[in-house]
């Protein structure tokens, strides 16, 4: 049996390369503040797999995307052990844009806190009055730039996405970006609808995306995971403070919190956590954790 290497690892992700395509296969390590903890959330890596499929199939018709298939029988032999079943998915090679595709339906989080500062949120003026937690006019589409592990994202505005895309593919940055700037904003609406008819605020996530052998935007990475979006309850929404969540929001403010923790959950955080995972699953897809 052939065996492989990871190419890549990120925070949460593998990459392996088989050859005409890759193997992302979602481990059941968890980041905040830019920083892998020193323990695991069991089974977490299962949902995140099964929520991307989720999304990547009810969105195939807004833009096509890397997912080829998450069954193990469609890998080669080395991928089919409990090590990697129900956690792994065969993708297309994309070429990826560096950008992070960040739109956001509300304000919380860092958007909050720069409203309170200046009513901007990354640069866009927003209406006065708004409360934390407020659902915005329209959704704000905010991006920003790529960091390595241990780095911290840049905030960007629209016009430095151009700059950024036109340096790696000259004759193209303008193409590209508005091309991310309006897929971004129709999958967060066309998503977030849904979702709300199921229970659960998107406040807010991002996407990512790549060029196929044929130069076609392709969306890739993961897609509305509780790991790269903030999920909120419909039923007892209201603004003016900070939402339960069905995120790994609850992680940030535990390690906030506690702020002697080094970066270590204890058993019982890392059980609501995983629970609350399992939860927006459920309410999303309609299907528990296989």
């Amino acid at each position: 049996m052939k065996t492989f290497k990871p190419v890549k690892e990120g925070k949460v992700r593998e990459i392996y390369d088989i050859g005409d395509n890759l193997v992302m296969v979602a481990t059941d390590r968890i980041s905040a503040f830019d920083v892998i903890l020193k323990n695991q959330v069991r089974r977490k890596g299962a949902v995140l797999t099964q929520m991307s499929k989720f999304w990547f199939d009810y969105t195939k018709a807004i833009i096509p995307n890397h997912m080829i298939s998450v069954d193990t029988a469609d890998m080669p032999e080395f991928f089919r052990s409990p090590q990697f079943e129900g956690r792994s998915m065969l993708v297309k090679k994309l070429t990826m844009l560096p950008i992070e595709c960040i739109v956001r339906g509300y304000i919380t989080g860092s958007g909050w806190k720069s409203y309170q500062k200046n009513g901007t949120v990354c640069g866009i003026c927003l209406p006065e009055g708004l409360r934390e937690c407020d659902r915005l006019p329209e959704p704000i589409y905010t991006p920003s730039t790529k960091a390595e592990i241990g780095d911290h994202d840049e905030n960007i505005d629209f016009e430095r996405s151009v700059e950024v895309l036109e340096k790696q593919f000259p004759g193209h940055g303008a193409d590209y970006a508005a091309t991310l700037r309006d897929k971004t904003i129709e999958l967060y609406r066309t998503c977030a609808d849904y979702a709300r008819s199921r229970g659960i605020i998107i406040a807010d996530t991002k996407f990512e995306f790549g060029l196929d052998e044929d130069g076609r935007v392709v969306l890739g990475d993961e897609m509305l995971t509780p790991d790269s979006s903030r999920f909120w309850p419909v039923e007892g929404y209201e603004p003016g403070h900070s939402q339960p969540s069905f995120d790994k929001q609850f992680v940030r403010d535990w390690l906030t919190a506690h702020p002697d923790s080094d970066y270590r959950l204890p058993d019982d955080v890392i059980e609501k956590t995983i629970g609350k995972y399992q939860e927006a699953l459920t309410m999303l897809t309609g299907r528990a954790l296989s």
